[in-house]
Protein backbone atom coordinates (compact mmCIF):
# COMPACT_ATOMS: atom_id res chain seq x y z
CA UNK A 1 0.00 0.00 0.00
CA UNK A 2 1.04 3.13 -0.81
CA UNK A 3 1.73 6.21 1.62
CA UNK A 4 -1.14 8.12 -0.52
CA UNK A 5 -3.22 5.28 0.05
CA UNK A 6 -2.48 4.84 3.82
CA UNK A 7 -2.72 8.19 4.17
CA UNK A 8 -6.89 7.86 3.05
CA UNK A 9 -7.42 5.02 4.81
CA UNK A 10 -6.07 6.72 7.87
CA UNK A 11 -8.80 9.56 7.02
CA UNK A 12 -11.29 7.56 6.09
CA UNK A 13 -10.97 5.78 9.43
CA UNK A 14 -10.88 8.84 11.49
CA UNK A 15 -14.07 10.57 9.31
CA UNK A 16 -15.75 7.27 10.29
CA UNK A 17 -15.14 6.74 13.63
CA UNK A 18 -16.75 10.54 14.16
CA UNK A 19 -20.10 9.41 13.89
CA UNK A 20 -19.52 6.14 16.13
CA UNK A 21 -21.70 7.54 18.70
CA UNK A 22 -24.47 8.95 17.65
CA UNK A 23 -24.67 5.60 15.20
CA UNK A 24 -24.30 3.55 18.19
CA UNK A 25 -26.77 5.53 19.86
CA UNK A 26 -29.59 5.58 16.60
CA UNK A 27 -28.37 1.36 16.70
CA UNK A 28 -29.31 0.99 20.17
CA UNK A 29 -32.83 2.43 20.18
CA UNK A 30 -33.84 0.44 17.12
CA UNK A 31 -33.17 -2.82 18.46
CA UNK A 32 -32.56 -2.00 22.41
CA UNK A 33 -29.82 -3.92 22.93
CA UNK A 34 -26.07 -2.34 24.04
CA UNK A 35 -23.95 -5.26 22.79
CA UNK A 36 -26.11 -5.72 19.49
CA UNK A 37 -26.07 -2.19 19.05
CA UNK A 38 -22.52 -2.01 19.34
CA UNK A 39 -22.59 -4.94 16.95
CA UNK A 40 -24.45 -2.97 14.19
CA UNK A 41 -22.17 -0.04 14.69
CA UNK A 42 -19.21 -2.19 13.50
CA UNK A 43 -21.03 -3.82 10.37
CA UNK A 44 -21.64 -0.41 9.19
CA UNK A 45 -18.65 0.61 9.97
CA UNK A 46 -16.93 -2.63 7.85
CA UNK A 47 -19.41 -2.43 5.31
CA UNK A 48 -19.06 1.72 4.85
CA UNK A 49 -15.03 1.14 4.31
CA UNK A 50 -15.43 -1.87 1.95
CA UNK A 51 -18.18 0.37 -0.15
CA UNK A 52 -17.04 3.95 0.03
CA UNK A 53 -15.35 3.71 -3.53
CA UNK A 54 -19.01 3.45 -4.85
CA UNK A 55 -19.96 6.65 -2.36
CA UNK A 56 -20.33 9.42 -5.05
CA UNK A 57 -20.93 11.86 -2.20
CA UNK A 58 -24.36 12.67 -3.51
CA UNK A 59 -25.29 12.70 0.20
CA UNK A 60 -23.88 13.44 3.15
CA UNK A 61 -21.46 11.10 4.68
CA UNK A 62 -23.79 11.17 7.62
CA UNK A 63 -26.69 10.73 5.93
CA UNK A 64 -24.75 7.75 3.90
CA UNK A 65 -23.73 5.77 7.44
CA UNK A 66 -27.14 6.27 8.53
CA UNK A 67 -28.88 4.31 5.82
CA UNK A 68 -26.46 1.84 5.96
CA UNK A 69 -27.40 1.65 9.65
CA UNK A 70 -30.74 1.34 9.29
CA UNK A 71 -30.52 -1.36 6.81
CA UNK A 72 -28.29 -3.20 9.16
CA UNK A 73 -31.30 -2.68 12.01
CA UNK A 74 -33.62 -4.19 9.89
CA UNK A 75 -32.17 -6.95 8.41
CA UNK A 76 -31.43 -7.73 12.38
CA UNK A 77 -35.44 -7.09 13.42
CA UNK A 78 -36.38 -9.53 10.66
CA UNK A 79 -36.47 -11.88 13.43
CA UNK A 80 -39.02 -10.18 15.11
CA UNK A 81 -37.82 -9.95 18.25
CA UNK A 82 -39.12 -6.78 20.54
CA UNK A 83 -36.88 -6.26 23.90
CA UNK A 84 -39.28 -5.19 26.95
CA UNK A 85 -39.02 -4.84 30.91
CA UNK A 86 -40.40 -7.39 33.00
CA UNK A 87 -43.69 -4.88 33.47
CA UNK A 88 -44.51 -5.19 29.56
CA UNK A 89 -44.53 -9.01 29.43
CA UNK A 90 -46.26 -10.14 33.10
CA UNK A 91 -48.29 -8.73 35.85
CA UNK A 92 -46.76 -7.58 38.93
CA UNK A 93 -46.10 -10.69 41.30
CA UNK A 94 -46.77 -10.01 45.02
CA UNK A 95 -44.01 -10.68 47.28
CA UNK A 96 -45.87 -13.78 48.74
CA UNK A 97 -45.08 -15.20 45.90
CA UNK A 98 -42.13 -13.92 44.09
CA UNK A 99 -40.22 -16.09 42.31
CA UNK A 100 -36.80 -15.46 40.58
CA UNK A 101 -37.65 -16.87 37.21
CA UNK A 102 -34.73 -16.11 34.67
CA UNK A 103 -35.53 -15.51 30.83
CA UNK A 104 -33.06 -15.59 28.30
CA UNK A 105 -30.78 -12.64 27.56
CA UNK A 106 -32.19 -11.82 24.28
CA UNK A 107 -35.88 -11.26 26.19
CA UNK A 108 -34.66 -7.99 27.88
CA UNK A 109 -34.33 -4.35 26.86
CA UNK A 110 -30.57 -3.90 27.68
CA UNK A 111 -29.07 -0.88 29.99
CA UNK A 112 -26.56 1.58 28.25
CA UNK A 113 -23.80 3.88 29.64
CA UNK A 114 -24.64 7.24 28.20
CA UNK A 115 -20.91 8.08 27.17
CA UNK A 116 -21.61 5.32 24.49
CA UNK A 117 -24.56 6.84 23.08
CA UNK A 118 -25.00 10.52 23.69
CA UNK A 119 -22.73 12.56 21.67
CA UNK A 120 -21.30 15.47 23.19
CA UNK A 121 -23.41 18.95 22.30
CA UNK A 122 -23.36 22.43 23.09
CA UNK A 123 -27.03 22.70 22.67
CA UNK A 124 -29.18 22.32 25.88
CA UNK A 125 -32.46 21.28 24.42
CA UNK A 126 -30.87 19.03 21.83
CA UNK A 127 -29.13 17.17 25.09
CA UNK A 128 -32.62 16.69 26.51
CA UNK A 129 -33.93 15.40 23.66
CA UNK A 130 -31.05 12.87 23.50
CA UNK A 131 -31.57 11.83 27.19
CA UNK A 132 -34.97 11.51 27.17
CA UNK A 133 -35.34 9.35 24.13
CA UNK A 134 -32.80 6.43 25.44
CA UNK A 135 -34.43 6.44 28.77
CA UNK A 136 -36.22 2.41 29.47
CA UNK A 137 -39.78 3.80 29.67
CA UNK A 138 -39.11 5.54 26.09
CA UNK A 139 -37.11 2.70 24.61
CA UNK A 140 -39.48 -0.04 26.00
CA UNK A 141 -42.21 1.94 24.23
CA UNK A 142 -40.37 1.89 20.65
CA UNK A 143 -39.94 -1.75 21.15
CA UNK A 144 -43.86 -1.78 20.27
CA UNK A 145 -43.31 -0.17 16.80
CA UNK A 146 -42.97 -2.43 13.70
CA UNK A 147 -39.13 -1.73 12.46
CA UNK A 148 -40.07 0.76 10.17
CA UNK A 149 -42.16 3.08 11.63
CA UNK A 150 -39.52 3.04 14.79
CA UNK A 151 -36.88 3.92 12.34
CA UNK A 152 -39.46 6.70 10.86
CA UNK A 153 -39.73 8.00 14.59
CA UNK A 154 -36.19 8.05 15.73
CA UNK A 155 -35.23 9.96 12.44
CA UNK A 156 -38.22 12.56 12.88
CA UNK A 157 -38.87 12.88 16.42
CA UNK A 158 -35.80 12.36 17.99
CA UNK A 159 -32.75 13.18 15.47
CA UNK A 160 -34.86 16.29 13.95
CA UNK A 161 -34.53 14.96 10.07
CA UNK A 162 -36.85 16.36 7.43
CA UNK A 163 -39.76 13.96 6.59
CA UNK A 164 -38.18 14.53 2.72
CA UNK A 165 -34.20 13.13 4.30
CA UNK A 166 -36.01 10.03 5.91
CA UNK A 167 -38.30 9.36 2.67
CA UNK A 168 -34.72 9.33 0.65
CA UNK A 169 -32.84 7.23 3.09
CA UNK A 170 -35.71 4.75 3.36
CA UNK A 171 -36.03 4.40 -0.53
CA UNK A 172 -39.85 5.74 0.10
CA UNK A 173 -42.22 8.67 -0.44
CA UNK A 174 -42.97 12.19 1.79
CA UNK A 175 -46.36 10.95 2.10
CA UNK A 176 -45.36 7.02 3.55
CA UNK A 177 -43.06 8.73 5.74
CA UNK A 178 -45.89 10.98 7.51
CA UNK A 179 -48.22 8.15 7.42
CA UNK A 180 -45.76 6.12 9.15
CA UNK A 181 -44.62 9.06 11.72
CA UNK A 182 -48.69 9.28 12.30
CA UNK A 183 -49.53 5.86 13.27
CA UNK A 184 -46.06 5.42 15.80
CA UNK A 185 -47.49 8.36 17.46
CA UNK A 186 -50.98 6.77 17.73
CA UNK A 187 -49.59 3.43 18.95
CA UNK A 188 -47.07 5.49 21.89
CA UNK A 189 -49.87 7.71 22.82
CA UNK A 190 -52.55 4.31 23.34
CA UNK A 191 -49.73 2.42 25.45
CA UNK A 192 -48.79 4.23 28.50
CA UNK A 193 -45.13 3.01 29.55
CA UNK A 194 -44.59 2.76 33.60
CA UNK A 195 -41.86 5.10 34.05
CA UNK A 196 -42.63 7.33 31.18
CA UNK A 197 -43.83 9.91 34.16
CA UNK A 198 -40.19 10.22 35.18
CA UNK A 199 -38.78 14.24 35.41
CA UNK A 200 -35.18 14.28 35.71
CA UNK A 201 -33.14 17.93 35.25
CA UNK A 202 -29.96 17.99 33.27
CA UNK A 203 -27.78 18.40 35.41
CA UNK A 204 -29.69 17.40 38.08
CA UNK A 205 -30.72 20.01 40.38
CA UNK A 206 -29.99 20.47 43.63
CA UNK A 207 -33.37 18.03 44.98
CA UNK A 208 -32.58 15.40 42.79
CA UNK A 209 -28.99 15.24 43.63
CA UNK A 210 -30.07 15.68 47.55
CA UNK A 211 -32.73 12.33 47.31
CA UNK A 212 -29.86 11.01 45.44
CA UNK A 213 -27.62 11.15 48.55
CA UNK A 214 -30.04 10.02 50.75
CA UNK A 215 -30.78 7.00 48.90
CA UNK A 216 -27.22 6.07 49.17
CA UNK A 217 -27.03 6.33 52.46
CA UNK A 218 -30.21 4.29 53.06
CA UNK A 219 -28.88 1.44 50.53
CA UNK A 220 -25.59 1.22 51.72
CA UNK A 221 -26.68 1.10 55.07
CA UNK A 222 -29.65 -0.81 54.17
CA UNK A 223 -32.21 1.21 56.31
CA UNK A 224 -35.36 0.48 55.06
CA UNK A 225 -37.32 2.91 57.40
CA UNK A 226 -35.46 5.61 55.82
CA UNK A 227 -35.67 3.85 52.21
CA UNK A 228 -39.64 3.60 52.66
CA UNK A 229 -39.38 7.23 52.87
CA UNK A 230 -37.62 7.98 49.60
CA UNK A 231 -39.88 5.48 47.42
CA UNK A 232 -42.84 6.39 45.63
CA UNK A 233 -45.71 4.59 46.73
CA UNK A 234 -46.40 3.18 43.60
CA UNK A 235 -42.61 2.49 43.21
CA UNK A 236 -41.63 -0.51 40.96
CA UNK A 237 -39.01 -2.49 41.32
CA UNK A 238 -37.32 -4.80 38.03
CA UNK A 239 -34.49 -7.63 38.02
CA UNK A 240 -34.04 -8.58 34.57
CA UNK A 241 -32.96 -11.69 34.03
CA UNK A 242 -35.48 -12.23 36.58
CA UNK A 243 -39.32 -11.64 35.13
CA UNK A 244 -40.24 -11.19 38.88
CA UNK A 245 -41.85 -7.43 39.18
CA UNK A 246 -42.75 -5.94 42.13
CA UNK A 247 -44.41 -2.47 42.77
CA UNK A 248 -45.58 -0.82 46.12
CA UNK A 249 -43.20 0.22 49.38
CA UNK A 250 -43.90 -2.85 51.20
CA UNK A 251 -43.13 -5.57 48.59
CA UNK A 252 -40.19 -3.92 47.22
CA UNK A 253 -39.13 -3.14 51.25
CA UNK A 254 -39.98 -6.47 52.26
CA UNK A 255 -38.60 -8.33 49.33
CA UNK A 256 -35.01 -6.34 50.23
CA UNK A 257 -35.19 -8.10 53.49
CA UNK A 258 -36.26 -11.48 52.79
CA UNK A 259 -34.88 -12.73 49.05
CA UNK A 260 -32.45 -9.57 48.82
CA UNK A 261 -31.46 -9.67 52.75
CA UNK A 262 -27.55 -11.16 50.99
CA UNK A 263 -27.23 -7.39 49.77
CA UNK A 264 -27.23 -5.66 53.04
CA UNK A 265 -23.76 -4.01 53.37
CA UNK A 266 -23.38 -3.06 49.43
CA UNK A 267 -21.39 -0.90 48.23
CA UNK A 268 -22.42 1.84 45.67
CA UNK A 269 -20.80 3.85 42.62
CA UNK A 270 -22.22 6.39 40.30
CA UNK A 271 -23.02 5.58 37.00
CA UNK A 272 -24.50 7.80 33.85
CA UNK A 273 -26.82 5.24 32.34
CA UNK A 274 -30.05 5.84 29.70
CA UNK A 275 -30.06 9.60 30.41
CA UNK A 276 -30.81 8.51 34.23
CA UNK A 277 -29.16 8.35 37.14
CA UNK A 278 -27.49 4.94 38.45
CA UNK A 279 -25.62 3.12 40.52
CA UNK A 280 -22.89 0.38 40.40
CA UNK A 281 -23.95 -2.06 43.37
CA UNK A 282 -21.55 -4.31 44.80
CA UNK A 283 -22.55 -6.27 47.65
CA UNK A 284 -20.70 -7.98 50.50
CA UNK A 285 -17.91 -11.02 49.11
CA UNK A 286 -18.54 -13.30 51.98
CA UNK A 287 -15.84 -15.47 51.04
CA UNK A 288 -12.68 -13.03 50.15
CA UNK A 289 -13.98 -9.72 51.56
CA UNK A 290 -14.09 -6.97 49.79
CA UNK A 291 -17.04 -6.30 47.27
CA UNK A 292 -18.33 -8.10 44.32
CA UNK A 293 -20.88 -6.99 41.17
CA UNK A 294 -24.25 -7.62 42.01
CA UNK A 295 -26.40 -5.43 39.77
CA UNK A 296 -26.31 -1.71 37.43
CA UNK A 297 -29.26 -0.05 39.60
CA UNK A 298 -30.76 2.57 36.84
CA UNK A 299 -33.43 4.96 38.85
CA UNK A 300 -36.73 6.94 37.87
CA UNK A 301 -37.44 9.99 40.09
CA UNK A 302 -40.24 12.28 39.92
CA UNK A 303 -41.97 14.81 42.38
CA UNK A 304 -39.07 14.11 45.19
CA UNK A 305 -39.17 10.80 44.70
CA UNK A 306 -37.81 7.21 43.41
CA UNK A 307 -40.85 5.54 41.06
CA UNK A 308 -38.36 3.16 39.46
CA UNK A 309 -35.74 1.05 40.79
CA UNK A 310 -34.49 -1.44 38.03
CA UNK A 311 -31.54 -3.88 38.62
CA UNK A 312 -29.82 -5.17 36.09
CA UNK A 313 -28.00 -8.37 37.45
CA UNK A 314 -25.79 -9.56 34.78
CA UNK A 315 -22.89 -8.36 35.54
CA UNK A 316 -20.23 -10.28 33.63
CA UNK A 317 -21.87 -7.82 30.93
CA UNK A 318 -23.08 -4.71 32.29
CA UNK A 319 -19.79 -4.25 34.27
CA UNK A 320 -17.42 -4.20 31.32
CA UNK A 321 -19.46 -2.11 29.38
CA UNK A 322 -19.11 0.44 32.16
CA UNK A 323 -15.78 0.44 32.54
CA UNK A 324 -16.13 -0.82 35.86
CA UNK A 325 -14.11 -3.36 38.53
CA UNK A 326 -15.46 -7.17 38.96
CA UNK A 327 -14.17 -6.34 42.24
CA UNK A 328 -13.83 -3.68 45.41
CA UNK A 329 -11.70 -4.17 47.77
CA UNK A 330 -12.54 -2.88 51.67
CA UNK A 331 -12.12 1.07 50.40
CA UNK A 332 -14.71 1.24 48.07
CA UNK A 333 -14.65 4.93 48.26
CA UNK A 334 -11.54 5.46 46.44
CA UNK A 335 -13.11 3.53 43.32
CA UNK A 336 -13.62 6.32 40.18
CA UNK A 337 -17.41 6.81 39.15
CA UNK A 338 -17.99 4.66 36.13
CA UNK A 339 -18.42 6.04 32.78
Amino acid sequence: MSDGTATTTTDLDVRLEKHRVELTGYCYRMLGSSFEAEDAVQDTMVRAWRSYDKFEGRSSLRSWLYRIATNVCLDMLTAGNKRARPMDLTESTPLAQAALSPRPDNTWLEPMPDSRVLPTTDDPAEAAVAKESVRLAFMAALQQLPPKQRAVLILREVLAWKASEVAELLGTTVASVNSALQRARATLAEREQPGAEATVSDPLDEEQQKLLERYVAAFEGYDMTTLTALLHEDAIMTMPPFDLWLTGVGDITGFMTTLGAPCAGSRLVPVRVNGLPGFAQYKPDPEKGGFIPWAVQVLELSDGRITGFHCFLDTQRWFPLFGLPLRLEAEPDKVEEGV
